[in-house]
């Protein structure tokens, strides 16, 4: 028999007042405190956390109609420590600190930045005779700094996958240097990020040089923010700052220290991460021997 016109009517009705309802619970100020905080790990002291995400903060607020202070923090573990026990709503850090703070209180991920060409590479001069990461044991080697997700960290794992020790080799974390002492032939292979492997070519035009291994992309950067915030609120901020993406990446890249971290080809927003995909940064530090409070 067919069902009355007004039965359908009266659905429709309905579903349009739950749909209101929900519009109305997915604003952020309605759910969320006010006004949050936000720091970094990378960042220390208000004035540089200031040059480099006042613009956020300001699009944060008009977006979201909550206000975002920005949360000067030493280091990592100050950050840990402060999502721990409720001091900073989100932290703004790398996949290792994810893995670091999970260790410590229950997190949620706004959003990560993720970056195509985010990985390790080993690279050595064509003519060192040398074709695969096993031959390095005897060798000296350069890393990155320590704790480095790509740099350090998923290196070392490479090097643990290919059977060596890494405790046993001679290893040089050479932070800003490392492309110059491969250069000078101060090490005979060095470890670092996918965009050193660039570099390395760019500065030494005239030699050649080989990939000797390299990585999958690694977790984006992540927007961490405690679990304790309410899970409408997480819902209503990541939902509201997906619709507005391009504001975001605009404001976020607006200033001279994160357009150079995070501009480069493909780059993009990712208001979907799943925590879960951090898990193999864990998985590194453990193949790699390294704790993960190191």
């Amino acid at each position: 028999m067919k069902k009355p016109i007004f039965n359908r009517t009266l659905l429709a009705l309905a579903l349009g007042g739950s749909l209101a309802a929900n519009t109305a619970m997915a604003n952020p100020a309605d759910s969320c405190p006010s006004p949050m905080t936000m720091a970094d790990t990378g960042i220390e002291g208000m004035g540089s956390l200031e040059d480099a995400f006042a613009p956020f903060a300001a699009s944060f607020e008009e977006m979201t109609g909550v206000e975002l202070e920005l949360y000067s923090l030493a280091n990592r573990t100050a950050a840990g420590t402060a999502l721990q026990f409720d001091e900073v709503d989100m932290v703004f850090g790398g996949p290792s600190e994810f893995v670091l703070f999970e260790t410590l209180a229950d997190l949620d991920v706004l959003f990560s930045v993720v970056r195509p060409n985010y990985g390790s590479s080993f690279v050595v001069k064509a003519d060192s005779g040398i074709e695969s990461l096993s031959e390095l044991a005897d060798k000296r080697v350069a890393l990155k700094d320590v704790g480095s997700t790509s740099g350090h960290i998923f290196p070392m794992k490479l090097l643990s996958e290919a059977g060596l020790n890494p405790d046993e080799m001679d290893i040089v974390m050479a932070g800003d240097a490392r492309i110059q002492v491969l250069i000078n032939d101060d090490v005979a292979a060095m470890g670092g990020g996918n965009k050193d492997w660039d570099a390395v070519r760019q500065q030494d035009p005239d030699t050649e040089y080989r990939l000797l291994a390299q990585t999958d992309t690694l977790p984006g950067d992540p927007v961490i923010m405690r679990a304790s915030l309410p899970q409408e609120c997480r819902d209503a901020l990541r939902a509201t700052l997906a619709e507005n993406s391009d504001e975001v990446w605009d404001s976020l890249t607006s200033t001279e220290r994160n357009a150079d971290k995070f501009i480069e080809r493909d780059a993009y927003l990712s208001f979907e991460t799943d925590p879960a995909i951090y898990q193999q940064v864990r998985e590194a530090y453990e193949v790699a021997g390294i704790p993960l409070d190191e």
